[in-house]
């Protein structure tokens, strides 16, 4: 997938002074420090996202290359690019490990369901449950969490109607998560609460969804310890 390249930007505010604390035993990631320190800010204007994520790491396609695009966060805390598939991921083992993050969220799958090949559900997986284990082997210490799939418009649904299996996969994302015991996050609210922020080709994103998401991710990291 190529992004839709617009120049826009995001200014970063004050700096949150945080450390991300490590997973629990659980691979699910442990959000004490992030809310402790980030207390109850939870608006893009005032919520500096560099500094709250600045041990983690986000890999994934080029949706999650927005992240670092529209200047949201920086360069080093994202590996991701055009095209990306979670068997190309492995590729990007070596930088990955290279960065020692302490929390890894994994974003992939948006072009894996348009791989030419019979089954492209399971083989995406497949190659989604290595990466894992690589990463696992290779930073024992670090949490790592998947993020959802991000659905796209009736509009390019239609262009493209191998979209529709979004839903599905994430099931499949899903029970992956619990079978391998990292987190995981549905990140799908959020696109259906703010319809307005796709980019023009209804897959990818404005630069205004990008704070939305991170703030979304963190209150969901407090609620899955909170429930522990």
């Amino acid at each position: 997938m190529k992004v839709q390249k617009k120049m826009m930007g995001i200014t970063l505010f004050a700096m949150v002074a945080l450390t991300v604390a490590a997973c629990g035993t659980n691979g699910q990631p442990t959000a004490s420090e992030i809310t402790r320190q980030a207390g109850d800010i939870s608006t893009p204007e005032q919520t500096s996202y560099a500094s709250l994520y600045q041990t983690s790491v986000f890999l994934g396609d080029s949706i999650t290359e927005g992240l670092s695009y529209h200047d949201v966060l920086k360069e080093e805390n994202v590996l991701a690019g055009a095209g990306k598939t979670a068997e190309f991921a492995l590729e990007d083992l070596d930088e990955l490990v290279k960065r020692k993050p302490e929390h890894i969220f994994i974003q992939l799958g948006s072009d894996d369901i348009l791989w030419p090949t019979d089954h492209p559900k399971e083989y995406s997986l497949s190659y989604y449950a290595q990466l894992i284990e690589r990463i696992k082997e290779r930073l024992p210490e670090a949490s790592i969490t998947i993020l959802s799939v991000t659905p796209v418009t009736a509009k390019a649904e239609k262009a493209e109607p191998r979209y529709q299996n979004i839903g599905d996969y994430n099931k499949g994302l899903k029970e992956l998560a619990s079978k391998v015991k990292v987190g995981y996050i549905d990140v799908s609210s959020i696109v259906a609460d703010h319809p307005d922020m796709y980019d023009e080709d209804g897959i990818h994103f404005q630069a205004k969804f990008y704070p939305i998401l991170l703030d979304y991710v963190k209150d969901e990291l407090a609620r899955m310890e909170s429930a522990k």
